[in-house]
């Protein structure tokens, strides 16, 4: 056996400084290094996290998605997962589809599937073909309450109404192709990659979970209807300043000590309290604003409203309409830190405080209500607005006179 070579051994500083060099060299190269020092195999072109990405592939990528606006879990792409809907879903190999899953949405009690075509324009292809087949055969409204949300490469099919109309508010948007569909006023519309098929972020739905349909209020100065008066006013209030108006809603908002037209203070707003005007109170036709309450200082706001004197009442209510209906359209009900506004001849008061309103529906204002189809019982008042598809009214559903 040969002898072993003598290896003499390196000071201990020489051997740090060695090896503080050559990790310097490895980032010099950019080449990654193992423990050591030594060079380790170059680093592939793409990023190890888009590679995880890739591989998770596109059923993973959307459930990503819809996650950011329903709940989307347990996502199996098994074709015998009992979750999976039987009727109305193309399987892989349908329609262009290359993968189908399904994930469930337990807050709604609703599953989703996924479906991934490899040709987004025949999917939509074979969709209408598949609608207008079952018009001809006589279902003549089917399709009318899609359920097929188009997305940026895959298609949803929420299986509760509920799961859809969270899911609109993304960018999906839902495929109608029963040539009677229709969008109503407030709601977008979007071409498709098909002819006479609609994309839009409406939820038609007959029995009201839906999306609201924004085109069908109550209009009181059209057919019978219920409250009072049969035809005209019964009056509103006015005042020449806004001195007048805070002397006449003093007994009803905390005005009397608590008051201020100092612009800072009235653009004031809280977690609690929201007024209907926002920005400047000459776009909405107001000429004159006040706040009454008390500002938070050391502690929350308590009690705000707003006074308005109006130079332009019916701009006013048009501002104050497309503001509701916004509000109504997210989720199907008004923000309870919301103010409601309550309208005289030219003046305006801007409260969330039910008691407050009560006070001053006394007083003979009355609310703007724009909400779809509402009525009020005999015995309120109810009167046309000066626009269109809007109602004045002294009846509050959840807050009725007692």
């Amino acid at each position: 056996m040969p002898p072993i070579p003598y290896r003499r051994k390196l000071p201990m500083r020489l051997q740090r400084i060695i090896a503080a060099t050559a990790t310097l060299g490895c980032l010099a190269t950019l080449a990654a290094c193992k423990e050591g020092g030594q060079s380790a195999a170059p680093a592939s072109s793409a990023s190890t996290s888009a590679a995880a990405a890739a591989d998770e592939g596109p059923l993973a990528e959307a459930q990503r998605y819809l996650r950011q606006f329903a709940n989307c879990d347990d996502l199996s792409d098994k074709p015998d997962d009992p979750r999976m809907p039987a009727g109305d879903f193309p399987k892989a190999g349908q329609w262009s589809v290359k993968e189908v899953g399904v994930c469930s949405d337990k807050v709604r009690q609703g599953e989703i599937v996924i479906a991934v075509p490899g040709d987004m324009k025949q999917f939509q292809e074979r969709y209408k073909s598949y609608v207008l087949d079952r018009v001809r055969g006589g279902d003549g409204a089917y399709g009318l309450e899609s359920r097929v949300l188009v997305g940026k490469g895959f298609v949803a099919f929420p299986t509760a109404t509920k799961t859809a109309v969270a899911l609109v508010r993304s960018d999906l948007r839902v495929l109608t192709c029963n040539p009677t569909g229709l969008v109503p006023e407030g709601y977008k519309r979007e071409k498709p990659l098909v002819e006479h098929c609609i994309l839009s972020d409406f939820v038609n739905s007959e029995d009201g979970s839906g999306s609201p349909n924004l085109q069908t209020p109550q209009d009181p100065g059209k057919g019978e209807k219920a409250g009072q008066p049969t035809t005209g006013s019964l009056g509103l209030p006015r005042a020449g300043s806004m001195a007048e108006l805070r002397t006449l809603v003093g007994s009803s908002l905390d005005c009397e000590k608590h008051f201020s037209t100092d612009p800072d203070t009235v653009a004031i707003e809280s977690i609690d309290y929201a007024p209907v005007v926002e920005g400047s109170g000459l776009g909405w036709g107001v000429t004159g604003r006040a706040l009454c309450g008390q500002p938070a200082a050391g502690q929350r706001a308590r009690d705000l409203s707003w006074l308005d004197t109006v130079g332009d009442m019916k701009l006013l209510q048009t501002k104050a309409k497309a503001a509701q209906l916004a509000d109504y359209k997210d989720d199907g009900k008004l923000r309870q830190t919301a103010s409601r506004l309550l309208v005289g001849e030219n003046i305006a008061v801007e409260t969330n405080s039910p008691s407050s309103r009560h006070g001053l529906y006394q007083l003979q204002f009355l609310y703007l209500n724009c909400i779809p189809g509402f009525s009020a019982p005999s015995g309120y008042r109810l009167e046309k607005a000066q626009v269109e598809g809007c109602v004045l009214t002294n009846y509050e559903p959840d807050h009725p006179l007692g």
